[in-house]
């Protein structure tokens, strides 16, 4: 008569392991299995696109991008509703463009009007001259 295993799937392990207090959870994984997650575009209305467009003098950009990373990582991505967040730079050192992706436009408007925020806000009026827009794409092709 042969024997019949009955140990746990790694699947039950882990979730019993984590349940009970056991093992740590595993951060979040992409669909793609990195560690990371990534910004995915395509035209969905679960998803609310900031963009905004700083204009700066060439000599200010860097001081701009570190400012919006030191922010992306200090504030944003523990907002309610934040996705994600890329930063872009204009190659002739004019321009810094933020695409970011919140769940809706109501996080985004929470945390404009936070108070703890608006220091931060008021920082870049001395180094740049912006504009912020909402978005939903209406396109978007991928190969």
């Amino acid at each position: 008569m042969s024997a019949i295993e009955t140990g746990l799937s790694r699947r039950a392990l882990i979730a019993g392991g984590v349940a009970g207090g056991v093992l740590a959870p595993l951060p979040a994984q992409s669909q793609t299995r990195s560690p990371t997650m990534v910004t995915t575009i395509r035209v969905d209305d679960a998803i609310t696109t900031l963009v905004n467009v700083f204009i700066v003098e060439p000599d200010n950009q860097a001081t701009v991008l570190a400012m919006l990373q030191d922010g992306t990582e200090t504030l944003f991505r523990k907002r309610p509703g934040w996705i994600s967040t890329n930063l872009h730079k204009s190659r002739d050192g004019k321009r810094v463009i933020v695409y970011s992706q919140w769940r809706d436009a109501k996080d985004i408007e929470a945390f404009r009007q936070d108070p703890t925020v608006q220091p931060y806000l008021q920082s870049f009026g001395a180094l740049s001259k912006s504009e912020a827009f909402i978005c939903d794409v209406a396109y978007s092709l991928h190969v």
